[in-house]
């Protein structure tokens, strides 16, 4: 590689992707923010159901949904895209300490799961989504640390003034069996990339949801979705961890195509739908009380 194209700010990362090992668990720094990434994603989303009054107590209960239904979905995907492997190995599929998640598939199972329960108990829907989307986008971006410092996702030498390299020889990043020329080269912080998109489109969704889109819903969430969308296409372009499957696109980038064109006509419904008063939510079978003075 000529001098001129060598990063002038790789960072070296060389630490163990593994914080412990106890018998056969294993806590990953992935697995470890993956966890702080759920827990803060729930309180951001309760918190922003109060803005719109979303029941507090439906709220807990599709999270209480979507968490492990996305959990089932990021699975799920992973194992469809290397079915090869898990193919002869089926016992493989529920070794989920030893890693192998979808990101996509996280995000559309949670979001599958939760919708579903929430139409089958009466739950208002739209807003659901609106508020699960802060929930959805601040959870990615923690989990993206974890992958920082894990070295998961393979991705392509860099020609720019900054980089990472893996030196510690456990972690994933160090031997990069998907393309095995970059190894020992700084290669692109894809996932840091997304990072940065993430923190940006959240504080994008939060100023259009408070000064504009709190009386459509909906609206919060199809924005989100279509806009995670042609950043998952974009970035995956810089990583090297997944296979090409059809028309030239890798899975990630197939899913973000399908998302998108879903997204986008929604995104225009949701915006022609008449605007709705934000009120407050509360199950049918739930009787305010009514107190009176002594």
């Amino acid at each position: 590689m000529p001098f001129s194209l060598l990063p002038l700010l790789a960072i070296e990362i060389p630490w163990s992707p593994n914080i412990f090992v106890l018998g056969g668990f294993v806590l990953t720094w992935h697995g470890l923010f993956t966890a702080f990434g759920i827990l803060a994603g729930v309180q951001l989303a309760l918190r922003m159901g109060q803005r719109v009054r979303y029941d507090p107590d439906e709220a807990y209960t599709l999270a209480l949904v979507g968490v492990p239904s996305g959990i089932l979905g990021a699975r799920a995907l992973y194992v469809a895209e290397h079915w090869e492997y898990y193919r002869d190995s089926p016992l493989s599929i529920l070794a989920l300490n030893e890693g192998g998640i979808s990101v996509w598939g996280a995000v559309l199972g949670g979001l599958i799961g939760a919708a579903l329960f929430a139409k089958w108990r009466g739950y208002p829907i739209a807003r659901g989504l609106d508020i699960a989307s802060f929930g959805i986008v601040i959870g990615l971006a923690i989990g993206r640390l974890g992958d920082l410092v894990n070295g998961e996702h393979c991705a392509r030498v860099t020609g720019l003034p900054w980089g990472v390299t893996y030196t510690n020889p456990i972690s994933p990043g160090f031997v990069c069996e998907a393309r095995p020329e970059v190894n020992f080269l700084p290669v692109h912080p894809a996932t840091t990339y997304e990072l940065f998109v993430l923190l940006a489109m959240m504080g994008v969704m939060y100023w259009l949801f408070t000064h504009l889109f709190a009386r459509r819903p909906a609206l919060t969430f199809f924005v989100f979705l279509y806009g995670y969308s042609v950043t998952r296409f974009f970035l995956t372009m810089l990583r090297v961890d997944s296979d090409v499957i059809a028309f030239g696109l890798r899975t990630p980038q197939l899913v973000s195509v399908v998302t998108a064109i879903v997204a986008l006509p929604l995104v225009l419904i949701a915006l022609w739908r008449p605007l709705e008063i934000v009120a407050p939510t509360m199950p049918p079978n739930r009787i305010p009380v009514q107190r009176t003075g002594r």
